[in-house]
């Protein structure tokens, strides 16, 4: 390593190969601040720099992981120490934006907050958005495939990207920097980057789509009794509003509790007894007309017994008051600690079901254990965490197994959005035939043969 590294600071210059105790003051994620043990971090600032590094580092045999903002929770960036850290954070400039075209060109490094607030500049605005926005990247959104709180209206990060630009293990820079809404020309390549988690290349810079900016923004929180209000309320919503229907996030009893009663984090907006509690946001170009639609549409779930009590924010502060409940992650965690964190995707007639079998199974396993859920509901997508009071690796394998095997059977996935990294490589057989395995594998072996780019992670070293 001390050879290639010798290398790689002629490249990029030394102040930015960082080693010793500068790698260990990073951390790998978020979630368990693990400190870095890289044997060294490597900053290039272009993509030109970057591809002399992977050359550099496929002569050497030398194996890397790439770095964005850090806010993955499956350990995709985990590196040890025989391998090189790529940070991509000196990647960080915003290219062009087009707002005719609708297209906003930017370097991988950027964090998503900064590319909202760049499209809002320019009258438009990029439609994906999480909880991470002011760390996480634009390159980490691409390799992860993001999905976040607007998958309902206008899909993943997948359905963001016209182009990207990525560099190979060999140091080969595949440039696709598509910026048209049509181009059938061969094989769509951008695509193999998308959510293959750093293992296929290394992205570099993106075209993103952009999307008009609508100035009218109407968020209620409301109650239901039952999941057939529920998935009733969806559907009227979705008929109701269509288009203009911009997240229906739900959370359930235990997890609306825990942030309010509970925990005292959060004064409750609606009394803390019903089964389930959904944030409900519409978006339209009209203030008057989208406020009187979506009043029309929440007085006549009234009607129909789909909720039992609602609150409309009738300001940006009462609004964020709101979303600040469904976003805190983190009081989530400080009070489930030890906790198991899952983000899975099932049929949204069989959640209900699904749910009530892991409660049951958690608790006659763990009789002081619990779980609790919120997720993407009109996406398919629920985040489950479970708490056992217990945190060895044997307890986890047993939590495992209960919260993935079932979802084999409903053609669900071990993974909804956030990726498959070391975590959940071993369980990727319950969402993925023998067949689509195989076909990664021949992917992984043509574009990577020596295994050099996030090694070990996302596919399993040996099949099941």
């Amino acid at each position: 390593m001390d050879e290639v590294l010798k290398n790689i600071t002629a490249i990029v210059g030394a102040g930015n190969v960082l080693t010793g105790g500068d790698v260990g003051a990073r951390r790998v994620d978020w979630l368990t601040g693990a400190p870095c043990r890289a044997g060294a971090i490597v900053r290039p600032g272009s993509t030109t720099e970057l591809a002399t590094v992977m050359c550099a580092c496929h002569a050497a045999n030398q194996p890397v992981v790439t770095h964005g903002g850090l806010t993955g929770l499956v350990h995709g960036a985990e590196a040890g120490p025989d391998e090189l850290v790529i940070s991509l954070e000196r990647m960080t400039a915003i290219e062009a934006v087009d707002p005719v075209g609708g297209t906003l060109t930017v370097q991988a490094g950027a964090p998503l907050q900064r590319v909202q607030e760049t499209a809002a500049e320019a009258g438009m605005q990029f439609a994906l958005d999480l909880g991470a926005r002011g760390s996480c990247t634009i390159g980490g959104n691409i390799a992860t495939n993001a999905g976040g709180v607007r998958v309902i209206r206008h899909g993943m990060m997948r359905d963001q990207v016209l182009g990207l630009e990525a560099v190979l293990a060999d140091g080969t820079v595949v440039s696709a920097m598509n910026c048209m809404l049509k181009n059938n020309a061969g094989y769509d390549l951008k695509q193999l980057f998308i959510g293959s988690e750093g293992t296929l290349g290394i992205i570099t810079r993106a075209v993103l789509r952009l999307q008009p900016q609508q100035a009218a923004t109407q968020t209620a929180m409301v109650s239901c009794d039952d999941f057939c209000a529920l998935t009733g309320l969806l559907q009227h919503m979705r008929h109701t509003l269509g288009e203009q229907l911009g997240a229906f996030e739900v959370m359930w009893r235990n997890h609306y509790a825990l942030l309010t009663e509970e925990s005292g984090r959060h004064s409750p907006p609606l009394p803390p007894d019903a089964a389930y509690y959904v944030l409900i946001e519409v978006l339209g170009n009209h203030h008057a007309e989208t406020t009187q639609r979506f009043e029309a549409a929440i007085e006549t779930a009234f009607d129909e017994a789909l909720l039992i009590d609602a609150v409309v924010a009738s300001s940006e502060h009462q609004r964020r008051r709101l979303w600040a409940i469904r976003e805190d992650i983190e009081g989530l965690l400080h009070h489930l600690n030890p906790r198991f964190t899952f983000d899975i995707s099932l049929p949204i007639l069989d959640m209900n079901h699904y749910i009530q079998a892991l409660e049951q199974a958690v608790t006659e396993r763990w009789p002081e254990g619990r779980i609790v859920v919120f997720g993407h509901l009109g996406d398919g997508n629920l985040h489950v965490t479970v708490a056992t009071g217990r945190d060895e690796a044997a307890t986890r394998r047993a939590v495992e197994a209960l919260v993935y095997e079932p979802l084999a059977a409903l053609g669900g996935s071990i993974s909804a959005e956030h990726g498959i990294g070391l975590e959940k490589r071993d369980y990727l057989y319950l969402s993925r035939s023998p067949a689509e395995i195989a076909v990664m594998r021949t992917l992984k072996g043509a574009l990577d043969p020596k295994a050099l780019l996030n090694r070990h992670k996302v596919l399993p070293d040996a099949a099941p």
